[in-house]
Parts: C-alpha cells; sequence; structure tokens
C-alpha cells in the first residue's frame, strides 16, 4: 500500500503553519477490506429477507458464489457444499465475508469454505467457527488446507461437519 499524505496544521507562537508529511498505514489489505464490504451487503440482504421472510435466498447466494470460483475449486466447493447438507440438514447454507457458509438455527456460522484467492493463499480452505462442537482435549485443527477432494476426505469432512453440529 502507498504511503498516504497527510495535512497537518499546527501552531507555533501564534501563526498557524501548514506541515505536510507522509506517513505508511498498516491497517487492512485491499483485500481484507473486500471481505468486509462484502459482509455488509451480507448483512443488509439478511436484514431485507427478514422483513419480507423470504426463504431459500442464502442457498442461491451460495451457489452463486460457489459458480463464481475458478473450474478446480468451483468443483471442490459444489462437492463439499452437497456433503456438509447432506451431512447436517439442520445447517442453512449463507455467504459469509463472500465465501459459502453454513449457519446453525440461531444464524451464526459453524463452517465455511475459503477459495485460496480470496486471500491469495496457496490452497482452499474448509474452516470451522467457535459454534462448531470438535472440541478434543486442550487442542483441536478448525480448518483444513483442500488441494483435491477424494472420497476418503469426503468422509472426513462428513464426520467433521456431523460432529460440528453435535
Amino acid at each position: 500500500m502507498a504511503p498516504r499524505l497527510v495535512v497537518v496544521q499546527v501552531v507555533l507562537l501564534g501563526q498557524p503553519q501548514r506541515v505536510v508529511t507522509t506517513k505508511s498505514y498498516d491497517g487492512f489489505t485491499d483485500d481484507e477490506r473486500s471481505a468486509m464490504k462484502e459482509r455488509a451487503k451480507e448483512l443488509k440482504a439478511t436484514a431485507r429477507r427478514a422483513s419480507s421472510a423470504k426463504k431459500g435466498d442464502g442457498e442461491t447466494e451460495v451457489l452463486e458464489k460457489i459458480a463464481e470460483l475458478p473450474e478446480g475449486e468451483r468443483e471442490m466447493a459444489e462437492r463439499i457444499h452437497a456433503v456438509i447438507k447432506a451431512s447436517a440438514p439442520a445447517l442453512s447454507p449463507k455467504t459469509w465475508y463472500g465465501m459459502p457458509a453454513y449457519a446453525n438455527k440461531d444464524g451464526k456460522v459453524v463452517c465455511f469454505f475459503r477459495d485460496a484467492g480470496k486471500f491469495k493463499e496457496r490452497y482452499a480452505m474448509l474452516g470451522f467457527n467457535d459454534r462448531a462442537k470438535l472440541d478434543a482435549g486442550s487442542m483441536w485443527p478448525v480448518a483444513f488446507a483442500v488441494t483435491k477432494l477424494t472420497a476418503a476426505d469426503e468422509t472426513k469432512i462428513r464426520a467433521l461437519v456431523k460432529k460440528a453440529v453435535g
């Protein structure tokens, strides 16, 4: 990110002086800002859905997001979507920070799929939030790298999702 120009007005001995400095900003990246904007849109859409009492829009939004993914990741996301829907019918599809996600009856995200391109990572990820009941001792994984999806991987995901829902 390029340094930002900051104009500061300083008063010295009663006389205003303008001082121009450059200051670098180590805040949010462009990708993070984009994800936050997507989340704001999602929250507005959720509020509109609630007020108009439409059902099924979350499913449509998730399928649209999946359709936007690059081919290899789209196929993985479609299969993961199918596995989660079959394994945990109580979870509702929704988008979350622009990612396909699955929420409990309270609307809290339990798990999500993040494509590699979202934050320029080298692999896609299946992640679980704190609502997921995956606790195992004092430490347990909450995210899994996904580079391709095998039948054995689908079985693991099925078991993880069932456990996450409890």
